[in-house]
């Protein structure tokens, strides 16, 4: 969070053109009232239940193509999307090589985030994969401290692990059980070396942003993001052919997953995070299971059982709530 402690660093190393936008920010965030915290908390709230309705979505569009060429489309069609978005609004420069630099260091997390997730579920399960996911927001926060100087209270620390110990409850179905007969492959190693990526996220955000509207940020976060893709989908090149053959609710998977759960999300994570800081903001990852349990509930009709909705109320719950409400990150 930008505060008057750190209101000075931010005045500092910029260039002039820099300075008016980020000090405008810096004294915006200040003076935050109530409502504006709601509406960043009410952003983050968007965003996690449109990311927790990406797992549908992709469950069951994956088997229709390969997982990497799907998100490479995403990445682009979300790219060619926002440009135009931006183009109506304000006028496009190429970023300097640096701010180039800048964008592709961020995204370069995202997207081998992706790509290890694809190589590692080869070799384990989606449950493995959601269990170690649990550990982003700790690792998040041992980021920002080391690139941000920004650190928990006890009280955030105790409510950080609560939400942890909420989002394992929902994962395993209140049944502990569950998490004792895990047996970790290399597969759950090459995805923990992901989640260590993708931690980094929200704390490259807010270390590497320089004042540019969050419109721009976006922008090129997404095209360095989908020129990783396209290298990395080099070997698969000649399947991209295959698009002309997919099924319709294939492309409307694609359409959804770009605009939904990628320009919008990624814009607001991105702002939110200038607002709440990485580790307050990568907490809101511990909603993802309550929230897809809400959508296979109305979709599905699910009912998840008794002692998993006490989990979410007792656990869950409280502990987002301290860590968002209550949460001081000092520098």
């Amino acid at each position: 969070m930008i505060t008057k402690a750190n209101t000075k660093k931010l005045r500092q190393g910029y260039s002039q053109d820099d300075k008016s936008e980020l000090c405008a920010l810096a004294d915006q965030t200040e003076n935050a009232t109530p409502t504006k915290q709601l509406r960043v908390h009410g952003a983050m709230l968007i965003s996690a239940f449109l990311v927790s309705t990406s797992f549908t979505v992709v469950k069951a569009i994956t088997p229709l193509w390969d997982p990497l060429l799907l998100t490479c489309c995403r990445f682009v069609l979300a790219s060619a999307l926002f440009l135009a978005l931006v183009r109506l609004r304000q006028k496009i420069s190429l970023p300097s090589l640096a701010d180039f630099c800048r964008y592709s260091l961020i995204s370069a997390t995202l997207v081998l985030f992706f790509w290890l997730m694809f190589a590692a579920l080869r070799s384990t399960t989606p449950l493995n994969t959601a269990v170690i996911f649990t550990t982003v927001p700790g690792i998040s926060g041992i980021y920002s401290w080391l690139l941000l100087r920004e650190r928990l209270p006890g009280q955030g620390l105790i409510a950080l692990v609560l939400a942890m110990i909420g989002a394992l409850w929902v994962l395993c179905d209140a049944k502990p059980s569950r998490l004792l007969a895990l047996q970790f492959s290399t597969g759950d190693l090459v995805f923990f070396s992901g989640c260590l990526l993708m931690a980094a996220y929200t704390p490259l955000v807010k270390y590497l942003y320089k004042g540019e509207s969050m419109q721009v940020m976006t922008l090129w976060v997404l095209i360095t993001g989908s020129f990783w893709l396209l290298l990395l989908s080099i070997p698969k090149i000649h399947l991209f052919l295959q698009i002309r053959s997919l099924p319709a609710e294939a492309i409307l998977g694609i359409i959804y997953l770009a605009v939904f759960t990628t320009i919008i999300t990624f814009y607001l994570t991105q702002w939110a995070t200038l607002f709440l800081g990485p580790t307050r903001v990568a907490a809101y990852s511990f909603t993802y299971p309550a929230l897809i349990l809400l959508l296979e509930w109305l979709l599905y009709g699910s009912i998840p059982s008794s002692a998993t909705l006490l989990g979410i109320f007792f656990f869950f719950l409280p502990a987002m709530y301290v860590l968002q409400r209550r949460t001081s990150l000092a520098p």
